[in-house]
């Protein structure tokens, strides 16, 4: 019987597939994703309210909560998702969320991902937030 966290068992088997599938996939994906979050500024918190949260249903999740379900999913998918992380987190912290927020939310979808995938994004995130404060 083998030692190996089933969540990581369960990561490599699917980044088997992906190799077996396309064996230039995450290089094509880590290549295409370069320099976006440079590309698209950070929106106000009102206007992402507006469009992605209470702004088009007052019923609906605000843009926090819905950011942070995106970066739980986004922690779960793992290295092919750097620059999304980075870039929902940065949207996040002008959304209203904290660090401790931020950082419950990816140990959360470490459950689900695995640790590998958890401390790469806890990485990204201190890293934006840090840039964050000190900008």
């Amino acid at each position: 019987m083998s030692d190996q966290n089933p969540f990581d068992a369960w990561m490599k088997a699917s980044q088997d597939w992906a190799k077996g599938v396309s064996p230039e996939f995450a290089d094509v994906m880590a290549e295409s994703m370069k320099g976006v979050a440079d590309l698209m500024p950070t929106m106000p918190a009102d206007v992402m309210e507006a469009f992605m949260g209470k702004g088009a249903n007052p019923d609906a999740l605000d843009a926090k909560t819905k950011l942070l379900l995106t970066l739980h999913g986004l922690t779960i998918q793992g290295a092919l998702a750097e620059p999304q992380i980075e870039l929902t987190v940065r949207h996040a912290v002008e959304a209203g969320a904290t660090g401790q927020e931020i950082n419950e939310t990816i140990a959360l979808a470490g459950l689900f991902g695995g640790a590998p995938a958890m401390t790469k994004a806890l990485e990204i995130a201190q890293n934006v937030i840090k840039k964050d404060t000190t900008t």
